[in-house]
């Protein structure tokens, strides 16, 4: 940095010194408490992604990246769950409780899993959303 000298006394500075520099702010101006700085403004995730920047290919995945996470713990519940049937359904049992699980005990299963799977994309959504519109 620059040496900061002075003014002569007479008013009159040496032309070949710069003049001091003063940061002025309203709140020095008027004899108050120093405010605090505002933060510098960044552009919008929504703009970073419709520019297609880096930055917005990168919201993208990640949102693709946790609908994805989400199908496939769907999936793998699903597999888990009406997959092993067939080994549960190979126990000897009457003809009758096996129509009354495949009838009755899998489409509770099945819906409730199609429902987990829902609301978590949707949340998964309105939280992109929510990080884009901030």
């Amino acid at each position: 940095m620059s040496e900061h000298h002075p003014a002569p006394a007479s008013g009159r500075g040496d032309p070949h010194r710069r003049p001091r520099r003063e940061t002025v702010t309203h709140a020095s101006a008027v004899g108050g408490a120093a405010l605090p700085r505002p933060r510098p403004h960044h552009a919008p995730a929504r703009s970073e992604i419709s520019e297609q920047t880096t930055l917005g290919h990168t919201y993208v995945r990640s949102l693709m990246r946790s609908q994805l996470r989400a199908a496939l713990t769907g999936l793998g519940a699903l597999v888990l769950l009406v997959g092993s049937l067939p080994l549960l359904l190979a126990l000897p049992a009457p003809e009758a409780v096996v129509w009354a699980v495949l009838g009755v005990g899998v489409h509770p299963v099945v819906w409730a899993v199609a429902h987990w799977y829902v609301r978590r994309a949707e949340r998964n959504e309105r939280d992109f959303t929510g990080l884009v519109e901030r």
